[in-house]
């Protein structure tokens, strides 16, 4: 598997590049936000990379960063979903906004994504919102503000309810509930995790 390539930037187009590696060139398929990324032609350039093989294709996917990367590998995972859609998605949307859609149920956000339809965003949000970790939740939903004291609480609650055994999805809206409360600024993350559970305030 190759992993990543270094080298000199040949050619690029919002849709693939050509990186000259040890005197081979390799066309690389990227999304649009990877694109606004890349430095100018003819300077060096690392960029990830995701094998996809077939019988009468082998074809190289690049990424900027390893969020897109991550996101273009989760989707793949998803029934109906080949490479050059989950690039297409990466092109629609950042891939942190991918995590706060797929997180927040916002199907109607991935389906406005070209090629993803009504269906197939449905189907991306029942069967990746469990995949995506507490914290990549919570970093997703929070945007690029940098996380306070309420939202590391309510993630380490979501962690705790999810220990104890409740599904991701259940443990979010549950410990998002016990949050509404006036006086939740004053709980700490047991006293939250007990609300949660229909216990008595703190």
């Amino acid at each position: 598997m190759i992993a990543f390539l270094e080298g000199q930037l040949v050619e690029k187009q919002p849709t693939h590049v050509v990186m000259s590696v040890g005197g081979v060139g390799y066309e690389v398929i990227i999304p649009l936000s990877s694109f606004d990324r890349l430095p100018a032609t003819g300077q060096s350039c690392r960029i990830l990379t995701c094998e996809h093989l077939r019988e009468d294709c082998h074809q190289l996917y690049g990424f900027m960063t390893e969020p897109e990367r991550s996101m273009f590998v989760l989707l793949m995972t998803v029934s109906g979903i080949g490479p050059r859609l989950a690039v297409r998605a990466l092109s629609g949307l950042s891939a942190r906004e991918l995590r706060a859609a797929i997180v927040g149920g916002d199907a109607k956000r991935l389906a406005s994504i070209s090629g993803i339809g009504k269906k197939i965003a449905e189907r991306i949000v029942m069967e990746l919102r469990d995949k995506i970790g507490p914290g990549e939740a919570l970093e997703a939903v929070a945007g690029a503000r940098e996380a306070s004291a309420e939202d590391l609480k309510l993630r380490d609650a979501v962690m705790a309810l999810i220990a104890l055994g409740y599904k991701q999805a259940e443990a979010r809206q549950m410990a998002a509930g016990a949050m509404k409360g006036g006086d939740s600024a004053g709980l700490s993350v047991e006293a939250l995790v007990r609300r949660s559970l229909g216990g008595r305030r703190a």
